[in-house]
């Protein structure tokens, strides 16, 4: 008697997907051209031919991202931040970055990311903090020369014109939680009601923040001189958040792309996201008396 035999979505479904057709799904959501050109996109480490079945996505490839990769028991790990962004002429486990690519191929599980160029593309990190603090019709803050539609940065308008304190208050409840919170730089009663955004550090775009001639700028990591002196000539006011609660925001509409690229092509890919504060601070004290 002739067996039945399944249908070839079936045996797709059942059949998992690869390293290397993961890593080409997430070149496809994080276009490498839209990448800076000092920085690093790629495989990590990890056999594009080894089978992949779930993901777990992160902001920074450390020590208690791999616990919690093995403890889940992926396949694979996608960080938006490279693990030698500078290169290295060794990956011995005598330091931490070499113990994570040992910890890495001793387990099985690859490691790929996508860093400026998920910041840049569609449905990236930026887009995803513009949604997040309801920035409406948002544009690229720096454009990318490879598509001018894409780019770092999200430039908008508020659904409401609002105070920058009642702005900020609702920004801090967007964002993830870590132990430094949001700071908030200018006069809190003022009336705000342009906004642009970029996750990560953005010392850098604090010039191209004032020529879009919005009245608030969110990003992360200002340092001191370059806020004290943006402040001293004026709007755009600033918010500025941990540079890990900006960018994990990009991570949830990855997994969900990740997945539904995957679907497509008949495959169920299982992701998580990961909860770890990677943000180097652990607690917060009030100083003075």
């Amino acid at each position: 008697m002739t067996q039945p035999q399944p249908n070839a979505d079936a045996l797709a479904d059942h059949q998992a997907l690869t390293v290397g057709e993961v890593e080409a799904m997430l070149r496809r959501a994080a276009p490498p051209e839209l990448a800076e050109d000092w920085d690093s996109n790629r495989l990590i480490c990890g056999d594009p031919e080894e089978p992949v079945s779930s993901v777990l996505l992160a902001v920074d490839p450390v020590a208690a991202v791999v616990d919690e990769a093995i403890e889940q028991g992926v396949d694979m790990v996608i960080t938006h931040h490279p693990l030698y962004l500078r290169g290295t002429d060794h990956v011995a486990a005598t330091d931490p970055k070499g113990r994570v690519v040992h910890r890495h191929i001793r387990a099985g599980i690859a490691l790929a990311n996508a860093h400026t160029s998920l910041d840049a593309a569609h449905g990236g990190v930026a887009a995803a903090l513009a949604a997040g603090v309801g920035l409406q019709q948002a544009r690229p803050l720096q454009p990318s020369p490879a598509d001018p539609a894409q780019g770092i940065g999200r430039v908008g308008v508020l659904a409401a014109p609002t105070r920058l304190r009642d702005l900020a208050a609702a920004v801090a409840a967007a964002l993830p939680d870590s132990v430094p919170g949001l700071l908030v730089g200018g006069d809190p009663d003022a009336v705000v009601e342009t906004m642009a955004v970029s996750g990560g550090a953005g010392d850098s775009l604090l010039e191209a923040a004032r020529a879009a001639d919005v009245d608030v700028f969110l990003t992360a990591d200002l340092r001191h001189h370059p806020a004290s002196e943006h402040l001293e000539a004026g709007r755009p006011y600033l918010l500025c958040g941990t540079h890990w609660a900006t960018e994990w925001v990009g991570l949830p509409p990855l997994a969900a792309r990740l997945e539904s690229a995957a679907a497509a092509r008949g495959h169920r890919l299982s992701t998580h996201v990961s909860q770890i504060v990677t943000d180097p601070w652990t607690l917060r004290l009030s100083t003075g008396a």
